[in-house]
């Protein structure tokens, strides 16, 4: 009986892990509605799967469901618990009874007042049997910047940073620190997040696009925040030259009509705060954007900026990109790196970058 229940144990938590895997496909892309997987299993076979779609509809669970199959006695496996209100769209547990799904497995209940613990009712008049808090402190983590959003909290925010083994995070000679895997795998990191924050003088120094050049994602390049407290943004630089549909926002202190009126003529958003000096200021920033309906931010910034994020415990969680090259004199710091220096270094991701190692580093 025992290894009968243990078997069943890992049949939910690999199918459980198989909806996280469809949720991760468009985590940072679903607008407001959080990014949910979902995977519909019968005798050992997968039916169908699906996942939220692009800006948030339909639901996972519609898209898994679509399909013209006999779903009667199936299990649902879904990431979030299925929303039980009327929106745009129905609700998915409305779908779910409707195809004679049998049973129900999820992992974390959902914030939103609408629906939380609502279905476990829905599902019980019909009589299916429900599972929850499958793989729920992983579900937890997966949807933090989902819950700190319901919290009205501030948003998510990560950061990445790129060094050399020397822990260099600026070259005299190249614009690059790792290798050319690392970048890609940087770009398909940026799909995660529905923002991306940064500083004129990055922007500046290194004239970057801060988009994704991954074929087939391009169109999950996330929007744009630009820390420039004086406005000293370059008006050639190609992130302002470059056409895009992607909200690029720039927060500043300095008033100058001339340049903000060309700003707002390439589609960028300014928005003047009094002071930009202090963690009380940021934390004004990230409620207005938070505002805008971001919840989760990346950060590419130089390290004066990134020390100042770390240091006011704005960040979540570091991504850091290590060369297995020294730069020595070739190597140039523009800001202290003894933070980085210090941080344990041992959560290594597996993923082959050819030489290159990438780390996650848990900050709070």
């Amino acid at each position: 009986m025992a290894k009968l229940k243990s078997n069943l144990k890992s049949k939910h938590l690999y199918y459980i892990s198989l909806a996280f895997e469809q949720a991760k496909v468009n985590l940072g892309s679903t607008g407001t509605n959080p990014s949910v997987g979902c995977v519909i299993e019968k005798n050992g076979t997968v039916l169908s799967s699906g996942r939220t779609s692009l800006l948030g509809r339909p639901h996972a669970e519609f898209n898994a469901l679509k399909k013209k199959i006999n779903f009667k006695d199936s299990n649902l496996y879904v990431t979030l618990e299925p929303c039980t209100h009327f929106g745009i769209t129905p609700p998915c547990t409305k779908k779910i009874i409707k195809k004679k799904i049998k049973n129900v497995f999820f992992s974390v209940f959902d914030l939103d007042s609408r629906t939380r613990e609502k279905s476990l009712l829905d599902f019980k008049k019909s009589k299916i049997k429900v599972v929850s808090d499958i793989k729920r402190r992983f579900g937890f983590d997966f949807y933090k910047s989902y819950f700190l959003k319901h919290k009205k909290l501030l948003p998510y925010i990560d950061a990445k940073i790129a060094i050399s083994r020397d822990f260099f995070y600026k070259n005299k000679k190249s614009k690059w620190i790792t290798n050319e895997h690392s970048r890609k795998r940087a770009h398909l990191l940026r799909t995660s997040y529905d923002c991306i924050l940064t500083t004129s003088k990055t922007i500046n120094d290194d004239n970057s696009r801060f988009n994704c050049r991954l074929e087939g994602l391009e169109n999950k390049s996330p929007s744009i925040v630009i820390i420039d407290r004086f406005f000293k943004l370059k008006k050639n630089s190609k992130i302002v030259k470059e056409k895009s549909k992607r909200k690029i926002f720039l927060f500043t202190t300095i008033y100058n009509k001339e340049k903000k009126k060309y700003f707002n003529s390439k589609g960028i958003k300014i928005i003047q705060q009094k002071n930009m000096k202090n963690q009380k200021d940021f934390k004004l920033i990230l409620s207005i954007l938070r505002d805008f309906g971001i919840s989760r931010i990346l950060v590419e910034s130089g390290m004066c900026f990134l020390n100042f994020l770390i240091l006011g415990r704005f960040v979540q969680n570091l991504f850091v990109f290590k060369s297995n090259s020294y730069l020595k004199k070739n190597g140039i710091n523009y800001g202290k790196v003894n933070i980085i220096k210090n941080l344990n270094l041992k959560n290594k991701i597996d993923v082959n970058l050819l030489g290159d190692f990438l780390y996650k580093v848990k900050l709070k």
